[in-house]
């Protein structure tokens, strides 16, 4: 096993460069020889978590781990573009459940661009574009007139008309890096700008075109991480609950009222908090999910119970370490992960504001 990159991982409070490596090594450790990464060994892999820990070894330097997991997407895509929600222990032949979610099959797109900004390898690009046009004209098939995305078509087959607005603001951020990879390789997707521009617009302009999961904190900043919004509205929406969702010195619930943080939750809004400006919030939601990493492992967490003062569930997790190493990254000024959640080098201007 090689010794990860870890000079832009190191921030105080946060990680040492022991512990970095520490956490790149775990991540490396539940990889499985054909590049699936599951959440952990003898649970299940989703296409958008594996995406994310594949993002997070790129930005401490594990190139080729990562290319192995986006060549397992490629390997495995349905001939219809999708995946499935989940495989068992990564294992292709496994499938426990047999739905496609939207957003699971869309976020290839922003790990293909984030290894292409890393690397600077047009022949990845080359070989992963088929995979990304697939999966982007499956996902745009399930877009709504009005602009938001159904969230998933069931194992029948049968699209949901239903949509949600996290999954669709991780759409917009994947439809943005898909039309960016396009773009490199000068094949315009006029079809993906309208399409972008028009989730952009229902994001920002029509919450009554989403299910109500106001509860939920992934709804609150989603539309800032997903960059469907910026400037002084992304601020207004982060300020609006706030008080909500943020547990000083302990992370951000997942649901409220229930008194239960989560890892990955909170290491998503310290990116979106990076987003617009606010790297000292961000820097102290991360040091506040610290009581989250298990030493032995290098991993985290994935929530805790505050109210009985116990962690739940009981399990370390790829996505939520690879959730808090992009965050990090970010921080610590990774041109390829500033570039994909910080929406330069991404097309900009897709809203057209006008209904």
């Amino acid at each position: 096993m090689t010794t990860p990159r870890t000079e832009h991982l190191v921030l105080p409070g946060v990680l040492t460069a022991e512990q970095a490596a520490a956490t790149v090594r775990g991540i490396l450790a539940v990889q499985r020889e054909d590049g699936a990464i599951p959440w952990f060994r003898g649970h299940h892999l989703d296409p958008w978590d594996h995406t994310e820990a594949a993002m997070a070894l790129d930005a401490a330097g594990e190139h080729e781990a990562a290319e192995r997991a986006y060549l397992w997407l490629a390997r495995h895509q349905n001939e219809d573009g999708s995946w499935y929600a989940a495989y068992a222990d990564g294992a292709h032949d496994e499938i426990t459940d047999r739905a496609r979610e939207s957003n699971f099959v869309a976020y290839i797109a922003v790990g293909v661009w984030h290894h292409y900004l890393s690397t600077g390898d047009d022949t990845f690009l080359d070989r992963m574009w088929p995979c990304v046009y697939a999966a982007v004209e499956w996902v745009l098939g399930l877009q709504q007139p009005g602009g938001q995305i159904g969230w998933r078509r069931d194992e029948n087959g049968t699209p949901a008309t239903d949509a949600l607005l996290t999954g669709s603001s991780s759409i917009h951020q994947a439809l943005r890096c898909a039309l960016a990879i396009a773009e490199q390789r000068e094949e315009a997707q006029p079809d993906w700008e309208l399409a972008a521009g028009a989730l952009r617009h229902a994001i920002r302009r029509h919450p009554e075109r989403f299910l109500d999961k106001d509860r939920y904190s992934m709804d609150w900043y989603y539309p800032v991480l997903g960059g469907a919004l910026t400037g002084a509205e992304a601020e207004a929406r982060i300020a609006e609950s706030w008080d909500r969702f943020v547990v000083p010195g302990l992370g951000v619930r997942c649901v409220v009222p229930n008194p239960w943080v989560t890892g990955g939750e909170s290491c998503e809004l310290a990116l979106a908090l990076w987003a617009v400006g606010e790297s000292d919030r961000a820097l102290e939601i991360l040091k506040s999910v610290q009581h989250l990493r298990d030493a032995d492992s290098g991993l985290y967490w994935t929530g805790y119970v505050f109210d009985d003062e116990a962690i739940w569930p009981r399990e370390l997790t790829t996505w939520t370490a690879g959730s808090l190493l992009l965050a990090v990254a970010a921080l610590g000024g990774h041109e390829a992960t500033c570039a994909v959640f910080g929406g330069t080098r991404l097309p900009a201007g897709l809203d057209p504001d006008c209904c």
